[in-house]
């Protein structure tokens, strides 16, 4: 079934109700495990029905904002979602509480209840409007970023379109787009700092309701931190800041070089890579996702079917269009067991990026798709991203297919992007920790500790207020994470770290890499982080000795690589 006739129907939220509450009580009153099972099963195809019509509203929305149904809609699961969660914390009472649980961890493994724990620990009655008012805002801040319309040249962008004339090689006219973009997010600024204002009270509040000492812990619950903690992830950033700032930093020292710009670099400057211009993708939408059709066809015939049916059953939306969301993410529909591709193609390195990236994702749960509990089908936030950001080196095998004759700059730039990425997307994290540990901070407050934070993890850009917003500390509010998820970031930085190991195996044995790669992806949501890798023969991003491996191997890459004919 293509994905514009699978059928919508908002649930009857009574309904839906009245049948947890049914399957909880016959969880609680089964007689024996193959009783218990049962109910569990039809639990299972339940959940799959109400989360796809979920799933398919929020996708339809993200693809056109404006659509007045489907922002009813979005309205609809804003509001039925959090009420629906007492519902599901009932359920999750009785299977901790189940004398079967033993059998089924026997089944299932264990993991099933230490998430369960964990989910426990994150809901009560008393913070339902709060988790309404939490989506409110988030739907808000996603509808303000896809409605920009921004002047330029005589022509009117939205963000995504207006990105290829943020890394043009004319350095005026890519200036002139840093500020048009910058001047856009200033004139929204006051409310943008009323979103995040409102929502980091709001989480600190949940927090306290919750019986902790504000949003940090409950964040991490949230997000499923099942194998490490806060101080793993402090540890994480200090070892950033040890071994990767002074690499990255030596790589945009060398891009200034390159493109004949003073160090420390403006925003506008940081953006441009080589002098020629960055990579592009050599043709059209359409000619990149045949590319990709290639590249998945040689790479195995797992990701040769899984590819062949997103195309033909139209599981992907990539063209920037009016309206449409900014950014791009993979979502599931469980019912018809399909993965979801959401995208903007804006004639940059990140259009191919998506076919690999968000293609790693789909990918992966292609795979596990059939897994049962549903929930096993994905892994953890910073797991998934391992699937995905491996998935990007591994498209090097096709780089010329992909870049034509940009295809060494593609290489080069992809791997100095992910070693100078892992800085920004720890600062991230370390900003939303400072946030959430002082939700007191007013805006400008908030706004000096990212500017603070820059001169630690970024030391190569210049704030001087040149280029509105960016240059005066303020470009955290583009990352949409940081209002819609909080501590998600990390995770990124993580499965980088991982996926620079892969890159690692791939220059050594290609088809070695590989098998550790589908040893990774198959055992999907099943175990922690920490032991898909360990199953997987791969090393822990906590250990330290693992980034600084990776930041030494790739360095060495970097200076023997041929740049000679590449201006």
């Amino acid at each position: 079934m293509k994905f514009s006739e699978m059928p919508y129907k908002r649930p009857d939220p009574e309904a839906v109700k009245h049948d947890l509450q049914e399957l909880t009580e016959q969880l609680k009153n089964a007689k024996s495990y193959e009783e218990a099972k049962a109910v569990f099963l039809r639990k299972e195809e339940e959940e799959k029905a109400v989360d796809t019509m979920s799933t398919l509203a929020y996708v339809r929305h993200s693809i056109d904002t404006r659509d007045e149904f489907y922002d009813g809609e979005i309205e609809f699961w804003d509001e039925i979602g959090p009420e629906l969660e007492e519902y599901e914390q009932a359920w999750i009472e009785a299977m901790l509480a189940s004398p079967f649980r033993k059998d089924f961890e026997a089944e299932y493994g264990d993991l099933l209840f230490v998430n369960a724990e964990i989910d426990r620990k994150t809901f009560s009655p008393e913070i339902i409007g709060d988790l309404q008012k939490e989506n409110e805002l988030s739907t808000e801040y996603g509808k303000l970023i896809a409605s920009a319309q921004i002047p330029f040249e005589g022509g009117v962008y939205t963000l995504s379109q207006l990105t290829p004339f943020i890394t043009d090689a004319d350095d005026e006219r890519r200036l002139a787009a840093w500020k048009a973009e910058g001047s856009w997010y200033k004139e929204h600024q006051e409310r943008l700092d009323a979103i995040y204002d409102e929502l980091t009270h709001l989480r600190d509040a949940m927090g306290r309701k919750l019986g902790f000492d504000g949003h940090t812990q409950l964040g991490y619950y949230r997000m499923q931190r099942n194998c490490y903690t806060r101080e793993d992830v402090e540890k994480f950033r200090a070892a950033v800041r040890k071994y990767l700032v002074p690499v990255a930093d030596s790589i945009m020292r060398e891009q200034a070089k390159r493109i004949g710009k003073p160090y420390p670099l403006s925003f506008a400057d940081a953006a441009l890579q080589f002098r020629s211009g960055n990579p592009r993708p050599a043709g059209t939408a359409d000619e990149i996702l045949a590319q990709g059709q290639k590249f998945y066809d040689e790479l195995s015939p797992e990701t040769s079917e899984f590819f062949r049916t997103m195309r033909e059953e139209e599981l992907m939306d990539v063209l920037s269009t009016e309206g449409k969301e900014g950014g791009g993410y993979q979502t599931d529909l469980s019912l018809y067991e399909r993965p979801f591709i959401f995208a903007n193609f804006n004639g940059t390195q990140g259009d191919v990026e998506v076919v690999t990236h968000e293609a790693g994702h789909a990918f992966a749960y292609w795979m596990n798709r059939k897994r049962i509990p549903t929930e096993y089908a994905d892994p953890s936030a910073e797991a998934c991203e391992v699937h995905s950001m491996s998935m990007e080196f591994f498209g090097w095998r096709n780089a010329e297919g992909f870049f034509g004759p940009d295809a060494r700059k593609f290489m080069y730039s992809h791997l100095a992007d992910a070693l100078t990425f892992i800085p920004y997307g720890t600062m991230v994290d370390h900003f939303q920790h400072i946030v959430y540990e002082k939700p007191e901070l007013t805006p400008a407050e908030r706004h000096a500790e990212w500017k603070r934070l820059l001169g630690v993890y970024m030391p190569w850009m210049r704030l001087d207020g040149e280029i509105p917003f960016y240059s005066e500390g303020e470009g955290w509010q583009r990352q949409s994470h940081i209002y819609e998820a909080p501590f998600y970031y990390i995770d990124y930085c993580l499965a980088q770290t991982v996926a620079l190991e892969f890159w690692a195996m791939m220059r050594k044995d290609h088809d070695e890499a590989w098998k550790h790669y589908m040893a990774y992806t198959v055992q999907g949501g099943s175990r922690s982080f920490v032991d898909l890798l360990k199953n997987a023969g791969l090393r822990t991003p906590f250990d330290e000795a693992c980034l600084r491996e990776v930041c030494e191997t790739a360095t060495k890459w970097l200076a023997d690589f041929d740049l000679s004919g590449i201006e």
